[in-house]
């Protein structure tokens, strides 16, 4: 989602312009990054389920 045709009730000026406190608290809000997940837990998801994989092919 953007900003940049939402409209202030405020100031009824552009939220991506940020002209009031009202307008940089929307478009804070609207910017704001949600959790990422960091590349090194992904690889180590990924070695695990390699790891079980192999496991399971050795057991059977």
């Amino acid at each position: 989602m953007s900003c940049e045709h939402l409209i202030c009730a405020r100031c009824s000026g552009p939220v991506v312009e940020g002209r009031c406190p009202t307008c940089r608290n929307a478009r804070d809000q609207v910017h704001r990054d949600g959790p990422s997940i960091p590349p090194a837990l992904i690889l180590a998801a990924l070695v695990a389920l390699l790891f079980v994989a192999l496991i399971l092919q050795r057991a059977y």
